[in-house]
């Protein structure tokens, strides 16, 4: 492992003198899932490698309180990339995703890629590689102060004069060319919403993708007067954005939900992981989707998951099972429909994961497979098939969070304390105001 770090750290400084690559960008985020970054010049870059870079870790949201504020960023080579001309004319620039250390040199308990790092480490010791697939949707505007769509497309649509067109293939250059690769694109439902899908990786990679996909789909849009938003719910009464996420465990090169013997071609430990899913998605629900407005995307008729049950066909159940053909084992996959596109992937990730390996150890029965139209069942039936449903907003989110083992465990003691803070300030600033449609509503009459 130190052998191929070493080999990993002598590409990077060779690619940077080669290139006459004039600044680093280290690259990191904080609990809530927000990209931070500050720039290096090469002279400094052989330090940052054996020492790590020092900064202020009170600033970060999550991260440290005033007085035990020092902080390293230590870049990891495996992440460097050279960032597109087109961002600073024709000054090069590279990028490297962190790991944040404290000044001891131990992991920072705060760093929610050190956590992804730790639950992925339990996967392997259990034999397994978790690979993740997520459908990033968002939406492009006019600005970033009104919800005004570009076009009044819908699924699939391609109109002649369709802008978006272009905003999609030189987004897909972008991330091409800085080595993410692209699956496919398209319209999606809403007017001006699109969706963007990256090609499978494991999970902490995808987790770094996820961070640059969202930053290069929003400087595309503003470098063509647009803004790109992966807000949840931005439009009353069209469909919200999702980040349905494709996910699969492989015991080296064999895919171990894979069995064609069983229904849904879902093996023992496929059944298990979506076992597991199922009886921790109510607890989980606050980190796969962090925000008051997320839950106004989760709402009945517009195939955004409401109800805690799995599916091979319904597309508004909590998983799917997308069916598998006998001689493609390698595309078996569960499909977790309820994150959006605006959670810390990082976390996301992490709780999958945790959930899914909590089934397989503790050998989680899974339910009967849910095929009718589970909105339309009155309450009574849905509990006589042992049907939950998900949080209705974030405060009830809060609630089943706070009491988890199983999150607390993944996400650890000290990520898990700050993020409840977070969110229980959000909910109180949401409850405590005065929102226009009340204005509206009632001034008038009361």
């Amino acid at each position: 492992m130190e052998d191929q770090r070493s080999a990993q750290v002598a590409y990077v400084l060779r690619t940077v003198e080669e290139r006459d690559i004039r600044f680093i960008r280290l690259w990191f985020t904080d609990v809530l899932g927000f990209l931070k970054s500050f720039a290096i010049t090469p002279a400094e870059l052989e330090g940052a490698f054996e020492r790590g870079m020092g900064f202020d870790g009170s600033a970060i949201e999550g991260f440290a309180r005033v007085t035990e504020s020092d902080m390293i960023a230590v870049p990891d080579p495996s992440t460097f990339q050279i960032l597109p001309l087109g961002r600073n004319g024709t000054v090069l620039e590279a990028r490297m995703f962190c790991d944040i250390a404290l000044p001891d040199g131990s992991p920072f308990p705060g760093d929610p890629r050190a956590v992804l790092r730790r639950n992925l480490e339990r996967a392997r010791e259990m034999g397994f590689t978790f690979y993740v697939h997520p459908e990033m949707e968002f939406f492009l505007f006019r600005s970033p102060t009104e919800p005004i769509p570009l076009d009044q497309g819908s699924y699939f649509d391609m109109t002649p004069l369709d802008a978006a067109q272009d905003f999609r293939r030189q987004a897909i250059q972008t991330l091409e060319a800085i080595g993410i690769s692209v699956e496919y694109s398209h319209h999606e439902v809403a007017p001006s919403q699109h969706e963007i899908d990256l090609r499978f990786a494991d999970a902490l990679t995808m987790a770094d993708n996820v961070m640059t996909y969202r930053l290069i789909v929003k400087e595309v849009a503003q470098e063509r007067g647009a803004h790109a938003t992966f807000m949840p719910k931005p439009i009353q009464g069209q469909w919200g954005s999702g980040m349905h996420t494709h996910v699969s465990l492989f015991e080296g090169d064999r895919n171990a939900f894979f069995d064609p013997k069983q229904p849904a071609h879902l093996s023992k430990v496929g059944r298990g992981f979506v076992a597991g899913l199922l009886v921790h998605a109510r607890e989980m629900t606050g980190v796969l989707n962090q925000w008051v407005n997320s839950y106004k995307r989760l709402i009945p008729g517009y195939e955004a998951p409401v109800h805690v049950c799995w599916s091979r066909h319904l597309r508004g159940a909590f998983v799917r099972v997308p069916m598998a053909k006998p001689n493609k084992a390698a595309s078996a996959r569960i499909e977790i429909r309820s994150p959006d596109p605006a959670c810390n992937p990082y976390l996301a990730f992490s709780v999958m994961l945790a959930a899914g390996l909590r089934g397989i150890e503790e050998k989680y029965e899974l339910p009967e497979e849910v095929n009718d139209d589970v909105d339309a069942m009155t309450a009574e039936e849905r509990a006589a098939r042992g049907i939950l449903s998900l949080p209705e907003d974030l405060a009830d989110a809060v609630r089943d969070m706070e009491r988890s083992e199983l999150v607390a465990e993944a996400l650890g003691e000290h990520v898990f304390d700050e993020f409840l803070r977070n969110k229980r300030i959000e909910w109180e600033s949401y409850r405590t105001y005065v929102s226009p449609y009340e204005v509206e509503r009632y001034l008038p009459m009361l």
